[in-house]
């Protein structure tokens, strides 16, 4: 076989690979059995690199020179302020993904990810909050990025409240799978508000693709933070969807084998 033939074999192999994986994760029984055994390894990881983050970042790492202690916050706002506009990222994902494929457990991704990003987003604005005090002596403006970042919380809050509003569980799945699709157009500009408009927000010191404007000492446990803050983020997501799982499919006969096992188990 010509050499030009064995790359369109490995590509057409690993394409369908790709496929098939990704019609097993998204089948509901086959989530549920993966996650459960992925679930205990991301809760304690998450657990760890959130504790030592927290203890390196507060007690160990050094004060900035202009900022003083006041800029410990970070440890908290960064990783939040990454991760809101992450999870907003994957709950437009899995709406573009029931929208295409009519997937069920897309719309479950995308429903247990509302709560758990408008959470996150409400703790980078409050972080964010106290940490502008002391920098800007008072505790809101109506910045670029800042507004931005409400219209983020407002997404996900507009996401939570569509779905309740409508008893068709199709009819809400496609509405708030086109909203969390619409809503994207926001991220960048969160990410490139304070280049495009004169602000009081300062530019990202720390980027995931970019080297940090910080010494070691100060980036190394705010990036452990980061990887703290996303294992904790799908550690709730998993357990959240596994719960979704076990609602919807209350009545298929692999669920009530699965409690009836529980229910042995536990006499």
């Amino acid at each position: 076989m010509p050499y030009s033939g064995k790359l369109r074999a490995l590509y057409y192999l690993g394409i369908h690979t790709v496929w098939k994986w990704f019609h097993l994760l998204g089948a509901p029984k086959s989530f549920f059995e993966i996650s459960g055994k992925l679930l205990p390894w991301f809760g304690v990881a998450a657990g760890l690199t959130i504790t030592v983050g927290i203890v390196w970042g507060l007690a160990f790492a050094p004060q900035d020179y202009q900022q003083g202690n006041a800029m410990r916050i970070m440890y908290m706002h960064v990783p939040s302020s990454i991760l809101a506009q992450s999870s907003y990222m994957l709950m437009a994902t899995a709406g573009a993904v029931f929208l295409i494929w009519r997937i069920k457990l897309a719309d479950i991704a995308l429903q247990c990810a509302a709560p758990i990003g408008a959470s996150i987003t409400v703790l980078a604005l409050a972080t964010g909050s106290v940490w502008g005090k002391p920098m800007w002596g008072t505790w809101w403006v109506w910045d670029a990025r800042l507004t931005s970042t409400l219209v983020l919380l407002f997404l996900f809050i507009g996401v939570m409240a569509l779905r309740s509003a409508m008893e068709n569980r199709e009819a809400s799945g496609r509405a708030t799978a086109v909203l969390a699709v619409v809503g994207v157009i926001n991220l960048p500009i969160i990410k490139f508000s304070v280049e495009w408009w004169n602000t009081l927000h300062q530019s990202s010191s720390f980027s995931l693709t970019e080297k940090p404007a910080m010494p070691a000492e100060m980036w190394v446990p705010l990036l452990v933070m980061v990887i703290g803050f996303y294992l904790f983020f799908f550690t709730v997501w998993m357990m959240r969807i596994r719960i979704e799982i076990l609602q919807r499919e209350n009545r298929t006969e692999w669920v009530r084998q699965l409690v009836s096992e529980k229910v042995s188990d536990a006499v």
